[in-house]
């Protein structure tokens, strides 16, 4: 997907998760879609993991848990449609409490967006949005995610799931 493709799904993706969560999700959503210049590029802060927040740690613990505990019946394409649409559901609430609660500064903001934007449209692909591709494959783009917020976020313990590739 094109950069700012992406970013206008992303955009649109909060902006609906936010008016299934609220006006306050909805303020969230607009915090996210002023982020969204195109695909911000993932950088680390001068060599170092940026800092994040107890928040964005939590709903990150959440999605890793809930995508690890679905893996197994992924990779043996047992997870039926509802169990995608729920784990979807699941991701969706998490990154708008991310978005919701995101208090980094403006640097590692964009950088984290850049993780978002990835995570939502592996999400999309998982709840059966995007016809061109197996919903296990938005499994695997949401691990990818969850590997590059290891990579660049501080999160003491952090473990990406295994397998998602």
């Amino acid at each position: 997907m094109k950069p700012r493709t992406l970013a206008a799904a992303a955009a649109n993706l909060l902006t609906a998760t936010a008016l299934a969560f609220g006006a306050g999700a909805y303020a969230a959503s607009q915090h996210a879609h002023e982020h969204q210049h195109g695909a911000p590029a993932l950088k680390l802060n001068a060599g170092k993991k940026w800092a994040g927040d107890e928040p964005l740690r939590q709903s990150m613990t959440s999605i890793r848990d809930a995508v690890d505990a679905k893996l197994p019946a992924v990779h043996r394409g047992k997870l039926s449609a509802a169990q995608y649409d729920a784990l979807g559901e699941e991701i969706d609430a998490q990154i708008a409490r991310i978005v919701q609660n995101c208090k980094l500064e403006p640097e590692a903001d964009e950088v984290l967006h850049g993780i978002l934007a990835t995570m939502i449209e592996g999400n999309e692909t998982l709840q059966g949005k995007n016809a061109k591709a197996k919903r296990s494959a938005g499994v695997v783009q949401v691990v990818h995610s969850l590997e590059q917020y290891g990579r660049y976020f501080e999160h003491p313990g952090w473990k990406a799931p295994k397998g998602g590739h």
